[in-house]
């Protein structure tokens, strides 16, 4: 029989109750509320303690610090051939604040670039320092002499390093540390005679490095901090040393950022479309949250307040291998007090839960705030999807210390704004135009502090590919 003609046979049936097409003219049917993809839990918004911030700025007063911070050195490159952007080089200590441009370029095209294989000798303990090294591309590990003559790992460098530098400045000359490549490396370097022929014919940077000079000799902590002068241990009565504690001249101040839409609703679906659901409420709460979720991704990646781009030099380290494993995770976990979570990407925690199954083990969950997730020495590992992971499947994993008793990381609001819908977002209704389309104008305001340098903490150039 044909589809044709069953249909027709069916369509003549006489029905002996009433049909389900028929009866849902009647009824009402059950409903959602609209719902949105892209939505996640945002702990990293739930998780910071946040300070109001009244005056829309927020100034981070620090002890002086004499230590010169260790920068990244950027890079051009056309082809296979790399060069070192001039301005670049102030991020090394020896440079920090120099600006003589002509001076910079002069250097810049000093630098020979050189390649080196895996398990290749960049530096080599023992050897004249006569050289200053930038690594534009690929991973190495520094290697020292341990207390029995065993060979140590110092450190693990990467992409923007830079090493050598400090053999101008100081009396011994021969390397202290072995670098050796871990993967194919680029390397730029500039031979110290260079440096120091250009020292001696511009009168400028030679006054510069002299004062870097005297800059560390000056009395200064393990933190790089101006010392405070003590006595302690004494006996009979001794002269006491007199003392104070300095300030930073210019302290870091962030400004409240912000995020805003225009919200736009039709009065004829606000009148007529309103049972059982407030149209403008719905469109409110979806806006809303994806302020939120835009608030959150510039927290983590905005390049002047990001936590991504404002965590300490000293404070990034590498992994060893490629993919994170529990050794990269207890070096970071180490190098702070009183970390609170750690916050990875998704798919970064499942390479490190594969690191752990590979080494047969199974850390425990970690409960926090009501919910299950993965953890690390009872320290839980927040996910958070707006961490990045680059075109080369590499990621990284935030540690941090939050609260601004315990000096660490904090989120910055304003409250009190008008037409205040949460604390630090309002809505704010500005009018209905000539085709009775009325508009919201939806402000959220803030910005991250990180109090000092330790209070955050990267993993970088996590491999997940492998």
């Amino acid at each position: 029989m044909s589809s044709y003609e069953k249909s027709g046979r069916d369509n003549h049936e006489q029905l002996t109750s009433l049909g389900t097409r028929a009866a849902r003219q009647l009824a009402t049917t059950t409903k959602t509320a609209p719902q949105m993809q892209g939505r996640t839990p945002r702990w990293l918004l739930r998780s910071l303690q946040w300070v109001e911030v009244p005056g829309g700025t927020f100034r981070v007063n620090r002890r002086m610090s004499l230590a010169v911070g260790d920068g990244r050195v950027e890079f051009t490159n056309i082809g296979a051939r790399a060069q070192v952007i001039p301005a670049e080089l102030c991020e090394l200590p020896l440079l920090r604040g120099f600006d003589d441009e002509e001076a910079l370029a002069h250097l810049a095209g000093k630098f020979v670039q050189s390649e080196f294989k895996p398990g290749q000798l960049i530096a080599e303990r023992g050897k004249p320092a006569d050289q200053v090294y930038l690594l534009v591309h690929g991973k190495a590990n520094k290697l020292g002499l341990g207390a029995y003559g065993e060979e140590t790992m110092l450190e693990v460098i990467a992409d923007g390093a830079h090493f050598g530098d400090q053999a101008i400045v100081q009396d011994d000359d021969a390397w202290d540390y072995t670098v050796k490549a871990v993967t194919p490396c680029t390397v730029l370097a500039l031979p110290q005679a260079v440096f120091e022929e250009l020292i001696g014919r511009s009168p400028k940077l030679a006054a510069h490095v002299e004062r870097y000079k005297q800059l560390l000799k000056a009395p200064q902590d393990k933190h790089g901090q101006a010392a405070i002068k003590l006595t302690a241990g004494h006996h009979g009565e001794v002269t006491l040393p007199g003392t104070f504690v300095d300030y930073e001249a210019s302290p870091r101040e962030y400004e409240l950022s912000l995020a805003q839409t225009i919200l736009q609703v039709h009065s004829r679906v606000s009148d007529l479309f309103n049972d059982p659901m407030d149209q403008l409420e719905e469109q409110l709460r979806l806006t809303i949250d994806a302020l939120r979720e835009q608030q959150e991704h510039e927290m983590i990646n905005n390049r002047d307040f990001g936590l991504l781009h404002n965590a300490d030099y000293k404070q990034r380290i590498n992994t060893r291998s490629g993919p994170p494993t529990p050794d990269d995770l207890d070096e970071l976990l180490c190098r702070r007090r009183k970390t609170k979570f750690f916050l990875a990407h998704p798919r970064t925690i499942a390479a490190f839960r594969r690191e752990c199954t590979r080494r047969r083990l199974d850390p425990p969950s970690v409960e926090y705030e009501g919910s299950v997730v993965a953890g690390w020495r009872g320290v839980p590992i927040l996910p958070c999807d707006k961490i990045p992971i680059s075109e080369t499947q590499t990621s990284s994993i935030l540690a941090m210390r939050v609260g601004q008793d315990h000096q660490g990381v904090i989120g910055l609001y304003r409250t009190g704004i008008p037409d205040e819908r949460e604390p630090g977002l309002s809505v704010r209704k500005m009018g209905t135009n000539e085709r009775a389309v009325a508009s919201y104008l939806v402000s959220t305001y803030y910005s991250a502090a990180v109090l000092i340098p330790d209070a955050l903490g990267i993993l970088e150039n996590i491999e997940l590919g492998r």
